[in-house]
């Protein structure tokens, strides 16, 4: 569970720099990021947790994790993943809207891990900071959706945030507009 922890993260909406219409992953990725699952108990869907095993798409409402996340958002998602799968591309979501105790749960794990706050900042964020306790970010996997969207999110306001995270997406523009440069990590 620490391993899932360390991949995911949480957002921080500052630091913005720079411009790029399209973007390209920094780091090579496995073919869907872990569940957004914390081993110290945030593991219910009041919290947002998704379980293991399932194939989620942004039309899974079902879930807290979706049906949390800010509505422009969803809107964009879902309309980005309609137009993927005309071209044979699928989102799964991986991990959208969390609760605080949630983001806490993986950010315990990660400072388990690291040794520190700092440290464990570049992979999670606080749940004071995170886009996902606020429903403004998701986790989408596998890698073709991500690369699919690293290219075409921007026509939908979608932006990779992170350059360490492929698979991690906010609204950051306007559709059709010019995504903000990556910040490094969720550190800023």
């Amino acid at each position: 569970m620490l391993a899932t922890a360390m991949a995911l993260t949480a957002c921080g909406n500052s630091g913005k720099s720079g411009t790029v219409r399209s973007q390209k992953a920094a780091v090579p990725a496995k073919s869907l990021p872990p569940k957004s699952e914390g081993s110290t108990g945030a593991t219910d869907d009041v919290d947002g947790y998704l379980p293991e095993g399932r194939d989620i798409t942004p039309a899974d409402g079902q879930y807290s994790a979706i049906r949390n996340l800010n509505g422009p958002l969803l809107k964009a998602l879902r309309k980005a993943d309609k137009d993927a799968k005309r071209v044979n591309i699928s989102f799964q979501v991986t991990s959208g809207w969390r609760s605080k105790k949630h983001q806490q749960s993986l950010l315990d794990d990660a400072i388990h891990k690291y040794g520190t706050l700092e440290k464990a900042r570049a992979f999670v964020n606080t749940p004071e900071q995170s886009a996902h306790v606020s429903g403004k970010a998701v986790d989408i996997g596998p890698t073709d959706a991500d690369d699919w969207l690293i290219q075409h999110g921007a026509d939908y306001g979608l932006c990779q945030v992170y350059a360490n995270e492929m698979w991690h997406f906010e609204l950051r523009t306007t559709p059709g507009g010019t995504c903000p440069a990556q910040l490094t990590d969720a550190a800023g």
